[in-house]
């Protein structure tokens, strides 16, 4: 019987950028660890997936992009076995270990089999638990803890493989998606909404005057009610008048009251009516198909409450 799923990949634990990074393993552990406290993963349809093949990572990502992160990943292998480093910057923020190449297709991987099973009638909705998250993530560059883009290749899978029409990405993370942005703006089947601090990281914000964007700036604590009111006012009727055939979510609870890494003022009730919200459009237009993506969140405690939140919402339970 449909219902909600919850993906994700082992290697997704294996990626690692160094004691004290605040984008860790120990952020899947703190929501396994929450799902178990509170028997919510009894209602969940569990999944392991496949690592995406590269063929549709390339339908968001420069062929180069690709073969570059492949080829850093390989070298970085072999100079281990040799007693070499373990980690390889790509920026001051973000490090590949011997592990990141296999994490990066396990995340990707999810995003796609959990459209597949969506789309399939399988399940009616899907949240995917994966790392390295993706929406900072560029048709040509890694950047921001982010490989590839894990929303942008699904959105564009499930147009370019699924043979939909119109898709809808919904970002409400704390930072903005300009991986994502410099991926779908201009291509009319795509709707981006989000929100994000501004000024913030990445420098600039929204940098595309696309019309499918409705990129919406707010400043350092802004709360939720606030949130609210430009979600109704800007959000909704673009998306109703887009008509998605599916949503994908980038889900990054950072812009929770709790994390050090933003400066916003959301809290888990905040999460849980904006998941409302995108469901409502998505029954009403797509059969309830959304598919959500773990992006960031980095306060442990906060960000395992939210996902349980925004999964409650998913699975109506």
């Amino acid at each position: 019987m449909p219902g909600t799923g919850f993906f994700t990949h082992p290697d997704c634990c294996k990626h690692e950028m160094g004691t004290g990074h605040p984008e860790s393993p120990a952020r899947l552990h703190a929501i396994e660890d929450r799902l178990l406290l509170t028997g919510l993963g009894l209602a969940l349809q569990r999944r392991e997936c496949a690592a995406a093949p590269l063929a549709d990572i390339e339908l968001a990502h420069d062929r180069l992009h690709v073969a570059a992160m492949r080829g850093l990943s390989e070298s970085l292998r072999e100079d281990r076995a040799a007693g070499g480093p373990a980690l390889v910057p790509l920026d001051p923020d973000t490090w590949l270990n011997e592990h990141t190449w296999n994490a990066a297709l396990g995340a990707a991987g999810a995003a796609i089999d959990a459209t597949d099973a969506v789309m399939a009638g399988e399940l009616d909705n899907a949240f995917c638990s994966i790392r390295p998250p993706g929406h900072h993530a560029c048709r040509d560059k890694a950047m921001g803890f982010c490989i590839f883009n894990n929303v942008a290749i699904a959105a564009k899978y499930a147009l370019d493989r699924h043979g939909l029409e119109r898709v809808a990405i919904v970002d409400f993370d704390v930072h903005h998606g300009n991986g994502t942005e410099d991926i779908v703006a201009g291509d009319e089947r795509i709707l981006m909404v989000s929100f994000f601090q501004h000024p913030f990281y990445p420098e600039g914000g929204s940098q595309s005057k696309a019309a499918n964007l409705v990129n919406m700036p707010v400043p350092a604590y802004t709360r939720g009610l606030q949130v609210r009111e430009l979600i109704e006012a800007a959000w909704l009727p673009r998306l109703q008048a887009h008509r998605p055939q599916m949503i994908f979510i980038s889900a990054g609870f950072d812009a929770h009251r709790e994390d050090d890494l933003g400066q916003l003022g959301l809290v888990e009730q905040d999460f849980a009516w904006i998941t409302r919200r995108i469901l409502e459009v998505a029954q009403q237009h797509a059969h309830g198909r959304v598919v959500s993506c773990l992006e960031g969140g980095y306060n442990l405690d906060a960000l395992a409450r939210c996902v349980e939140a925004h999964l409650r919402v998913l699975a109506d339970v």
